[in-house]
């Protein structure tokens, strides 16, 4: 196997590992302690795209969908730099869910109880799980040659985080009031201390 699809696979299957008590607690959390969650498209579509580019990427690593022979060796540069992409932003997200601890949920919810995080990570990012999956997946796009993966990352899944970051700004404004304002003046939507 090549090694740059090696190495994503190792990193692919160790940070699921560290993500999936999060993924667990945060369905349970999503069912038992909410006080609202509105219904929209955005509740299930991204997260569903996001499930679609894991498996495109897991094929990937099998070389399905994929440019091959010598353009390998001809972007060996993209692809190592996808591969560091795909490592720390992979990383980055399981450190952003676990910041968020008992208020993670893979909903778009205010829970019971319900504070705003703004240590960690969301000192400096109001959503630095939506822009860490969406680079993780770019890079790992990147490293395996993926002619799936990349435009699906840039044209669906973006578009898709931007919008649903912006109703769980909406929702959390209306909750917090001058709290989330406060909050959103000194830190950045995607990019730390922009927007």
């Amino acid at each position: 196997m090549d090694p740059i699809n090696l190495l994503v696979a190792i990193n692919l299957f160790v940070s699921m590992s560290a993500n999936y008590s999060g993924a667990k607690k945060g369905f349970k959390t999503s069912i038992t302690k909410v006080a609202e969650r509105p219904k929209t498209f955005l509740q299930n579509i991204p997260p569903n795209i996001a499930a679609l580019i894991l498996v495109l990427i897991i094929l990937s690593i099998f070389k399905v969908g994929t440019l091959t022979g010598s353009y390998e060796k001809e972007f060996a540069n993209v692809r190592y730099i996808g591969l560091g992409m795909f490592i720390v932003f992979s990383w980055l997200q399981v450190l952003a869910y676990k910041s968020l601890g008992n208020f993670y949920a893979q909903d778009i919810v205010i829970m019971r109880e319900h504070k705003l995080v703004s240590s960690g990570l969301y000192k400096y990012l109001r959503h630095p799980q939506y822009i860490s999956q969406i680079l993780s997946d770019l890079g790992a796009g990147l490293a395996l040659m993926s002619y799936l993966i990349v435009p699906l990352v840039l044209l669906i899944e973006l578009p898709l985080f931007i919008l649903r970051a912006r109703l769980e700004e909406n929702l959390l404004r209306n909750h917090f009031g001058d709290e989330f304002l406060k909050y959103k003046k000194r830190s950045g939507f995607f990019i730390p201390f922009l927007g």
